[in-house]
């Protein structure tokens, strides 16, 4: 026999021999009668053991949970008092012919048959392997999937073509710390990890794709903060020749179908989505990310909302310029004049656009700056000199010398996304292997350090870590008193 089943198909088999393989979920004995639950991805079924079955029978009197077996036998209707109407396979069973063992397991470091949010986290990220054996976890990943799928299917109806962009790029000032990786063949030089796609996307649009999208990760080194991520991934989009309220529709119409396709319990309080201009959120919700439902309580209610009309720069702690969002963004029409002329720098509102989700930013796009005297004007504005603007973004001046098409675009969280609409406490549980907030992986124990002779192919010399640096500082501190 060759052909394996997946335990939700059994039902669909009543009176066939077949084969089946999974993970023994439970055990338990009624007499002499043993049954097991048998567990793949597709669901659990009862399993039977008689000792008529001599030799089977025996071997499943050793089995234990999460031990991985092979199973074959006939599907059986199961008599009317033990039907299960709460699995897909409560009407049938297995009476077993012959068992396999294919693997044995320890014991496991914690239990997977609850949701799991009572367990320390690290341990839970230590095995997370185990901790995605969870029916709650596996569901995650299978709707985050879907959610996926989903939007690629709408996105190539649309006419979008998804492209991938380099992972080893050029270190630019973006907003966020990069990570930097150091080149071997180019000794004392190195690439930087992107913070987003951002500048390829929009090479795209000069290069005349038109339409872009792609899943993307994205790696930025920020201090610790909260329900974030070293890595995490965007549905990145770019559109040329595509003003704002169609970048708005595109984004909207995608959301109203993934949440009445998906999640048809969920209900959207208000379509259109509404809008409110930045200024006016930040007074009344003293945020940019404004929670505008009606009724907090009502888990199921999704009160999406835009906010509009940002200023394009703000104050820094230096009493510079910087910018609120995107250094390639466009201001809008109107403050064009004043951009280019660099004056009313405090009244300038660019064309760009937040999509909130029950108080949470789930994504941001905005209008483009096509012309490189414009794009030339920010970073003017924010203090660059000449030479370190062409050394830092002279590649995408160069590039829109050669007739950029207008364009813009918009990225969406999609773990935050997901995370929303699953109602889970926050991302880590709808990312497969995620890392703590300050970076780690108690599972691959990264990060860690490396050879004496990978650092010297690299020309690199550790000078001091930190912990040796605070070690050397408390030596001194004693010698002195």
């Amino acid at each position: 026999m060759e052909h394996r089943f997946l335990v939700k198909d059994t039902a669909k088999h009543i009176g066939e021999k077949v084969k089946i393989s999974g993970w023994v979920d439970t055990r338990r004995a009624h007499g002499k009668i043993l049954f097991i639950d048998l567990r793949d991805i597709s669901g659990i079924l009862q399993v039977v053991f008689v000792p008529s079955n001599k030799e089977v029978y025996e071997l499943a009197q050793t089995l234990r949970p999460e031990w991985v077996i092979e199973i074959v036998g006939q599907i059986v209707k199961r008599p009317d008092n033990m039907i299960n109407d709460k699995i897909e396979t409560g009407l049938v069973e297995m009476s077993v012919e012959s068992l396999t063992v294919l693997s044995e397991a320890e014991t496991l470091p914690f239990p997977i048959d609850g949701d799991g949010y009572e367990i320390g986290e690290e341990v839970r990220m230590k095995y997370r392997y185990l901790d995605l054996r969870r029916q709650r976890m596996k569901n995650n990943l299978i709707v985050r999937h879907k959610v996926i799928q989903f939007a690629r299917n709408f996105l190539s109806q649309e006419g979008f073509t998804e492209i991938e962009t380099p992972m080893l790029t050029k270190s630019t000032p973006e907003g966020a710390r990069d990570y930097i990786v150091p080149s071997r063949q180019s000794p004392g030089k190195f690439y930087a990890l992107p913070q987003s796609p951002q500048q390829y996307k929009q090479l795209l649009m000069v290069a005349g794709l038109e339409k872009y999208f792609q899943v993307a990760k994205c790696l930025r080194d920020e201090d610790p903060r909260g329900d974030r991520q070293p890595e995490f991934t965007q549905l990145d989009m770019e559109m040329s020749f595509m003003e704002q309220e169609e970048v708005m529709d595109l984004t909207e119409r995608l959301l109203i179908l993934i949440v009445k396709d998906l999640f048809p319990n969920k209900k959207i309080q208000q379509v259109p989505f509404p809008r409110i201009n930045y200024k006016d959120s930040m007074e009344k919700y003293k945020n940019d990310r404004p929670d505008m439902r009606e009724n907090k309580d009502d888990k199921d209610t999704l009160a999406f909302c835009w906010v509009v009309n940002f200023p394009f720069f703000e104050k820094t702690d230096e009493g510079g310029w910087t910018f609120t969002h995107n250094p390639f963004s466009a201001a809008q029409p109107k403050f064009a004049d004043d951009l280019m002329n660099k004056k009313n720098i405090e009244e300038i509102l660019t064309a760009q656009y937040d999509i909130v989700l029950n108080g949470f930013e789930i994504g941001g796009g905005s209008i483009r700056n096509h012309r490189p005297e414009a794009l030339e004007k920010v970073f003017e504005i924010m203090g660059y000199k000449t030479e370190v603007i062409k050394e830092q973004f002279g590649h995408m001046l160069e590039a829109f010398k050669y007739g950029a098409p207008p364009h813009g675009g918009i990225a969406w969280g999609l773990d935050r996304l997901i995370t929303l609409l699953l109602d889970e406490p926050n991302i880590r549980e709808v990312i497969a292997f995620p890392k703590t907030g300050d970076g780690r992986d108690f599972m691959m124990e990264a990060p860690s350090e490396v050879s004496k002779k990978q650092l010297e192919e690299l020309y690199i010399k550790i000078s001091a870590t930190k912990e040796t640096k605070e070690s050397v500082s408390k030596k001194k501190d004693s010698k002195k008193k």
